[in-house]
């Protein structure tokens, strides 16, 4: 073993600080964009990563070009800096566990594309077994169920669309849905073909769900085409591609009986397909679900997507 010398007295001055912020700024892909997650300047994330590659003698990102890029050392040390992040996190949770009890009240933020007959069987069975326990339920899209979860109004997530889990959150994967594309059967795009080129759906309307939230704002996922409709709910999306509005991606469940009586075609189109989204549950990293929260996502994981009302 080699003696303790002047490099591990320099590592004392390395906090978890400075690794959460080197975890967000490689996830973000952008030191601005890490200040945004972390809510601070993205002239303090500057500086935590200059003290920080001073503290361990390296350099960890490259800062040629608009992005910074992680260096060989960089890609090397993240993750041993994810691990003690995780690790300071999980004795945290654990540690504030033991002296909590039932929650007084749970509230829940769900992705509006999680199964709703696999929500309401969960939620039926919940009332039987947590009978006084308050439930509080938000339905929402994209960086809205992270943000409901780090804001504290909710304490627990189910996160579908958000490809990235948030500095301060962590995750648990529970199943996936499969997502189709869909129109209506009078549209251009319905006439059999198989794949349809991108190239024919770039002048088509598309469909969208326009985000709320300032975590993801601005950042598009699957839109495909160049005329663009965003909307704020997902009943109007349904609505209009039912109506032959235009075409657009949808979850399997909600719209297996439109393909099932005719309302709605599914299409494929060329390149990469819609596929299966999948969901994850999400809660502040430093504070694990209560008894009621964990009962809720074990149901989850253990009836999968297809579990249904009674």
């Amino acid at each position: 073993m080699e003696p303790i010398g002047e490099g591990d007295t320099l590592l004392d001055g390395v906090s978890l600080d400075h690794l959460r912020t080197f975890v967000a700024a490689a996830d973000t892909g952008s030191f601005s964009a890490a200040g945004r997650a972390l809510g601070r300047a993205q002239s303090v994330v500057s500086q935590t990563m200059a003290n920080l590659e001073a503290q361990l003698g390296v350099s960890l990102f490259e800062r040629v070009g608009r992005y910074p890029r992680l260096t060989m050392q960089g890609e090397n040390l993240l993750a041993d800096a994810r691990r003690i992040v995780a690790a300071a996190d999980a004795l945290k949770a654990k540690a504030r566990s033991f002296s909590a009890g039932l929650e007084a009240e749970l509230a829940i933020v769900v992705d509006v594309m999680f199964p709703q007959p696999c929500l309401t069987a969960a939620l039926r069975n919940f009332k039987q077994q947590f009978p006084s326990t308050p439930l509080r339920l938000h339905v929402e899209a994209l960086g809205r169920v992270a943000e409901l979860v780090l804001s504290g109004a909710c304490t627990l997530g189910i996160s579908g669309t958000l490809p990235f889990v948030p500095p301060g959150l962590a995750a648990e994967r529970l199943f996936a849905e499969e997502i189709v594309t869909v129109v209506a059967p009078g549209s251009r795009l319905a006439d059999g073909r198989t794949p349809v080129a991108l190239r024919d759906v770039l002048d088509e309307t598309q469909l969208v769900l326009t985000d709320r939230s300032a975590l993801t704002d601005g950042t598009d996922y699957g839109v495909q085409a160049k005329n663009v409709w965003r909307l704020a709910d997902m009943g109007a999306k349904h609505a209009l591609l039912r109506g032959g509005l235009g075409w657009g991606h949808m979850p399997m469940w909600m719209v297996r009986q439109d393909l099932d009586e005719g309302r709605l075609v599914r299409v494929s189109l060329e390149g990469p397909a819609a596929g299966l989204m999948p969901f994850q549950a999400v809660y502040p990293a430093d504070k694990l679900p209560g008894p009621a929260g964990r009962w809720l996502l074990d149901h989850f994981i253990n009836a999968g997507p297809d579990a249904a009302p009674p």
